[in-house]
């Protein structure tokens, strides 16, 4: 695991999942038929979803429990193939994680309200990438 994404966590007070989710993380990847990258996983295994500031910037990251639900009410799994919505940024748009077509993940932000990939912005090269970008106040959210 990486010692900048442990440092942020910290930073920030990600509240740790202390408790067993009736969701794991096998069956997100089936459902969504991708392998969540490996930082992804380790923040879904160790930490429940957050709302709340990264930085300047506002960030809600879907608990494991929500994220199936969340993708199936907003078609981002009908709508968008290879990406996975793993959370919001409060004001109308999508985090997500998008694989190109040899399975490389970088992290976007995306409107709700037209699901095209064309409206994607990269906002990380990983998970990893993205919140350290936070941390230290990038700002590339639309």
């Amino acid at each position: 695991m990486n010692e900048h994404l442990q440092l942020i966590f910290d930073k920030y007070d990600f509240p740790k999942n202390n408790q067993n989710s009736f969701v794991t993380i096998r069956e997100l990847e089936e459902y969504s038929n991708l392998k969540l990258p490996d930082d992804y996983i380790f923040y879904l295994e160790n930490y429940t979803g957050i709302d709340q500031f990264v930085g300047a910037e506002f960030i809600k990251f879907w608990g494991l429990e929500e994220i199936i639900e969340a993708n199936k009410s907003y078609n981002i799994f009908k709508e968008l193939q290879r990406t996975i919505g793993i959370g919001t940024n409060g004001s109308g748009e999508f985090i997500g994680i998008v694989f190109d077509s040899n399975n490389v993940a970088k992290i976007i932000i995306s409107p709700f309200v037209d699901l095209n990939a064309k409206y994607h912005t990269e906002i990380g090269v990983s998970f990893t990438d993205f919140l350290i970008r936070l941390d230290k106040g990038i700002e590339w959210f639309l």
